[in-house]
């Protein structure tokens, strides 16, 4: 079969278009003929061997899959061929086919095609469990989403709304991005590369700051981030992007009781129920068109290059999938 694979460590370039022997039928287990897999910034940070985890070289990439079941396991009696599922997995999603345990499998409802299942997982998985679980969101509490027009953000804009949020304000580096935003559900929309934009944040909330903030950037962000919290404040790091140590005094917590918060969807995982039952609540907002997705771009399998010099490049809005 086709993957995409590098050997070493670096830039997009270190990504090639492979022929591997198709991956073994474990038990307990299915191979998917993949038809999407979602791309993420994990797999940027994967390729320069900076992800929290170690990676192991050589390396296929791809930790969101969604396609058609091809082989079940005889341990396997809840799933068939046929069946359109997702999953979360480790790696090899950039592959025509993979080799997963049948616990990572949901069920893709009919309403749901795969591109949409397979740009749900990672980033809506993230977004729903930064607000719910990180975040403590509470009805009626102000959501300040960083990055908003991104993959995470222009999801977590809509569910902070469907969990009850009371104000949603977005940043982004463009007024396009922004106005993006804002259709999907954003009260306000703050350009975050302007000077003093937190300022602008504590004067959309009337002085009072946000009560939830998304931050997976580092540096000045994150620090004047903490400039626009409101009393007993919560801000999630998920991320960062800016790729550098980020220094400050605890005590600027203290003084209005901030939370600083990080989170990792890798523990989600490790609750199989409670991953199972998120997904299959996003699946079904989606189905509702409850939840409108953002897809980007989707490229051939052969353009996974292609696809990570985008998304770093800041060059895409939402969601990117590959399809082999």
């Amino acid at each position: 079969m086709k993957a995409i694979q590098f050997k070493e460590y670096g830039k997009p370039d270190v990504l090639r278009v492979v022929d591997v022997p198709v991956p073994p039928l474990k038990a307990g287990g299915v191979l998917i003929k993949v038809k999407a897999a979602g791309v993420n910034f994990a797999d940027t940070a994967r390729r320069y061997g900076q992800y929290l985890a170690k990676t192991p070289l050589p390396y296929i990439p791809g930790a969101e899959v969604a396609g058609i079941v091809a082989e079940v396991s005889p341990e396997v009696t809840n799933f068939k061929p046929g069946d359109r599922v997702v999953a979360l997995t480790e790696d090899g999603g950039y592959a025509e086919i993979a080799s997963l345990d049948q616990s990572q499998l949901v069920k893709i409802p009919d309403q749901v095609d795969f591109n949409q299942a397979a740009s749900i997982l990672g980033q809506g998985l993230s977004a729903y469990h930064i607000l719910k679980t990180s975040g403590q969101i509470k009805k009626g509490e102000t959501v300040l989403v960083h990055a908003a027009a991104g993959g995470v953000g222009t999801l977590a804009v809509q569910l902070a709304k469907l969990m009850g949020a009371g104000a949603v304000i977005a940043t982004a580096s463009s007024s396009e991005k922004l106005k993006l935003a804002v259709s999907l559900g954003a009260d306000d929309g703050i350009n975050y590369t302007e000077d003093n934009w937190h300022k602008k944040v504590l004067s959309s909330t009337g002085g009072k700051g946000t009560d939830i903030i998304l931050e997976m950037v580092g540096g000045d962000i994150f620090k004047n981030s903490l400039k626009c919290m409101a009393p007993n404040g919560r801000l999630v790091i998920y991320g960062r992007a800016g790729g550098k140590e980020t220094l400050f005094d605890p005590a600027v917590l203290m003084q209005r009781n901030i939370s600083v918060v990080g989170f990792w969807l890798v523990h989600i995982l490790k609750n199989p129920q409670l991953y199972k039952e998120s997904v299959e609540e996003l699946l079904q907002y989606i189905g509702e068109g409850k939840l409108q997705l953002v897809i980007g771009g989707a490229l051939p399998l052969e353009e996974a290059k292609r696809a990570h010099e985008l998304l770093e490049g800041r060059m895409t809005k939402g969601k990117l999938v590959l399809n082999p």
